[in-house]
């Protein structure tokens, strides 16, 4: 056959399919994995389970007990999925890996957030669209080359793992580290329009401020907590002008970003707060360096508590303390040079299958392709899902899929490993 009319026949194929992909899908969004408290073994089990209906025998690696607690989370079974085409060693090695785990539903629902309710076209439901769709995705891309155009070298892996949330280490950072993989290309979970190359860096980290609590009849008698977080929420919220002058030069990305995501203290309404816990997330663009950013980020909080209690006049056993605690420092990913075929065939296919080439281009958001691409691993960010994280509802009420971008997403893919396993 030629190179079209393989094309030509991936494409029928995962047409001729697309019903039973959908209620693949349909099964994986099902089960839910809200992270936390990341509770994902179960899901990984229903997913082996779905994956031998097809002969795909997936090896559990079950992350120790122990670590997972320490890690915050209660349970991570990681799968892979081995398919070698004729003698190992062969070829080239292409992972494609997406993650089951999400953050949990939240509230301003419409549909079931568990039901995989289709409406008009689009699946609702967490982890919809990031990226249990990548899941069906990369499953049928891989069953199609298999039944239309069989490699005779190489291999693919599967990789579904459950921890993007919480950085990755204990998804594909455990099994790189323990050499369970180690591929030559790698595609992770991703969004149809664009080919992603690059990404923030993430840190994350919980600031405890101790004060002293006090009855509020006697407020005097006591150091409010929530006052001086108030303070240096304040100056941290004010690095955001700064940032604004910082720009990326990577397509894509902008500029850095400081959110406050949570804060929990106090203990009564009638009781000046003793203790106030931040956890902040500072998005670092490529450009930047992690250890500098986390050293400047400490230095402002320091000046902030000093302030405050040089204004209030708080010494000794009076003054307010402040523990810092890192929670996650994820790298920006860059692009390696061996990325070239990767980009070449997303975007040849993309183009062919879309209408219009996906632009290679960098992302604000931070993923666990880092951890290949750490390892010298060439890797980009594609799969199935609409322009924008916007438009998807990731994260947010009634996540969704438009159905169509999922089927043109598998040709995408099956036609670029045809093309990179040939």
């Amino acid at each position: 056959m030629t190179n079209a009319t393989t094309y030509a026949a991936l494409d029928q194929w995962i047409d001729q399919h697309f019903d039973e992909e959908v209620q693949f899908f349909q099964k994986l969004v099902q089960v839910p994995t809200d992270t936390p408290p990341g509770n994902n073994a179960p899901h990984a089990e229903r997913t082996a389970e779905l994956l031998k209906d097809f002969g795909y025998e997936a090896e559990k690696h079950v992350v120790p007990e122990a670590e997972v607690k320490a890690y915050g989370m209660e349970s991570i079974t990681n799968l892979i999925v081995r398919r070698q085409y004729g003698s190992a060693g062969s070829g080239r090695t292409i992972a494609l890996n997406a993650h089951g785990d999400v953050v949990p539903p939240g509230e301003g629902w419409t549909k079931d957030p568990y039901g995989a309710e289709i409406v008009d076209g689009k699946l609702y439901g967490r982890a919809a669209a990031v990226s249990k769709s990548d899941f069906a995705s990369f499953t049928y891309a891989v069953r199609a080359l298999e039944a239309v155009a069989k490699p005779a070298k190489g291999a693919v892996e599967l990789h579904y793992t459950y921890d993007e949330e919480f950085g990755g280490i204990m998804g594909p950072g455990w099994l790189l580290e323990k050499g369970l993989t180690k591929p030559d290309l790698m595609i992770a979970a991703g969004f149809s329009y664009e080919v992603v190359t690059a990404h923030n860096g993430c840190l994350q980290m919980e600031i405890t401020v101790q004060g002293k609590m006090a009855h509020a009849a006697v407020p005097h008698t006591g150091v409010d907590a929530l006052q001086a977080a108030v303070v240096l929420m304040n100056a941290l919220y004010a690095e955001n002008t700064k940032y604004q002058q910082i720009t990326s030069k990577v397509p894509g990305i902008k500029h850095p970003y400081l959110n406050i995501g949570r804060i929990d203290g106090g203990t009564n309404t009638n009781v000046v707060p003793g203790k106030v816990v931040l956890k902040i997330d500072r998005r670092m663009i490529p450009e930047e360096n992690p250890a500098e950013v986390e050293t400047h980020i400490r230095a402002v909080i320091a000046k902030a508590v000093e302030d405050f209690n040089t204004r209030g006049g708080y010494t000794g056993e009076d003054a307010v303390r402040v523990d810092i605690k890192r929670l996650l420092l994820a790298n920006a990913m860059t692009p390696l040079p061996g990325n070239k075929p990767l980009v070449d065939a997303i975007q040849q296919h993309g183009e062919a299958v879309f209408g219009e080439k996906p632009p290679a281009v960098g992302t604000p958001l931070y993923t666990d392709v880092r951890l290949y691409v750490e390892r010298g691993i060439p890797g980009v960010i594609y799969g199935a899902g609409p322009r924008t994280v916007l438009e998807s509802h990731a994260k947010r009420a009634d996540e969704r899929l438009d159905l169509q971008d999922l089927r043109r997403a598998t040709k995408v893919v099956a036609r670029a490993l045809y093309d990179l396993l040939a």
